[in-house]
């Protein structure tokens, strides 16, 4: 979706696409933060992003993780220098809730696809039960037809609608955790799973149909964990309209909607440094770490400053080496985390 003009009245049900001479007016601005957003149910999570970033007027932002339109949940937005972040997050695990129907086997493994195959076994809860701990740890699957997965350049799913024929090899994912939730009907079963990377839910679901003697597909998707990011931090669209609708007016600070950068960035140890020192970062030079474990110390750090992020550095033989400078210049992120 086309960014309009904030100053004037936000509308959530605005046109795709905004006429020329609107695109033309607006002014974009530096935000800075992580937005954490609800999916809502039948959007894409580059439509859902676009709509943040028209009611933000924010010059940069970017997704850490794709959710399907049919899936509702966490959506990590990261705005301005928090787009830095982006592959720490990404990389880190995500926890779904969703609900197989049995049954059916679809071409896309969920339900807006086509039934390709039908059977009359509903498996009991305790058969399921049973089988989960295969599908837990490293298992080996194979992605969904209508996927973002390239071959030979192109996405499978772009493929896929034009009714090619494509064999997506298999490859290893991480279920760190699998359980049954509830079955609350025959056709129906509720799990959740906590995932690594590149694992696809729907693929599980389809996986998990076919090794109880029947078909599944996923016909209900809710991401509740990204990293360090759950539902308790989320925000609705509708509340990011209305915020931003306050904002304009006076009432209220954008800050304070959006999550400060260093929280996708909880799995990284925190050092804090000399103002002097900061300074020195920010112009990409390396500075001298101090203390008795100096020559000792390892790895990748956030540095800060005064209570701020001042970049993503690596240390090194008792050096700091910067090698993402965040330049906080606008408006910051700064809301509190609340407590699950």
């Amino acid at each position: 979706m086309t960014e309009l003009q904030a100053t004037a009245a936000i509308d959530a049900a605005a046109p795709a696409r905004a006429p020329r001479h609107a695109r033309a007016r607006v002014q974009r601005r530096p935000v800075h933060g992580v937005l954490l957003l609800d999916k809502p149910l039948g959007l894409s999570s580059n439509d859902a992003l676009q709509k943040a970033k028209w009611l933000l007027r924010a010059e940069k932002a970017g997704h850490t993780g794709t959710l399907d339109p049919l899936a509702t949940g966490v959506l990590p937005i990261a705005l301005g220098e928090a787009t830095k972040t982006v592959p720490f997050v990404v990389d880190s695990r995500k926890t779904y809730v969703f609900t197989i129907r049995w049954g059916e086997e679809r071409d896309t493994d969920d339900a807006e696809g086509r039934v390709t195959a039908t059977s009359e076994v509903r498996p009991e809860a305790a058969a399921i039960g049973a089988l989960l701990p295969r599908f837990t740890g490293t298992i080996e699957q194979v992605p969904p037809r209508f996927s973002a997965i390239k071959i030979g350049g192109e996405r499978a799913y772009d493929l896929a609608r034009e009714g090619e024929t494509i064999e997506i090899a298999r490859r290893a994912v991480t279920i760190h955790r699998l359980g049954l939730v509830e079955s609350p009907s025959p056709d129906h079963a509720v799990l959740t799973a906590e995932c690594g990377k590149g694992t696809y839910v729907r693929s599980l679901a389809r996986d998990l149909g076919r090794a109880l003697g029947t078909f599944g597909h996923v016909c209900a998707l809710r991401r509740s964990q990204v990293g360090p990011f759950g539902e308790e931090d989320m925000i609705s669209l509708e509340r990011l309209e209305s915020l931003c609708h306050r904002a304009t007016a006076g009432e209220g600070h954008l800050a304070d909607i959006l999550l400060p950068i260093e929280t996708a960035l909880d799995d990284i140890p925190a050092l804090a440094v000399s103002p002097a020192d900061a300074a020195r970062l920010h112009r990409g030079q390396a500075v001298l770490l101090r203390g008795r474990d100096a020559a000792v110390f390892r790895g990748l750090v956030q540095v800060a400053s005064g209570g701020q992020v001042v970049a993503i550095a690596e240390v090194d033989r008792g050096e700091i080496i910067p090698r993402r400078v965040f330049n906080l210049t606008g408006i910051t992120g700064r809301a509190g985390r609340r407590e699950g």
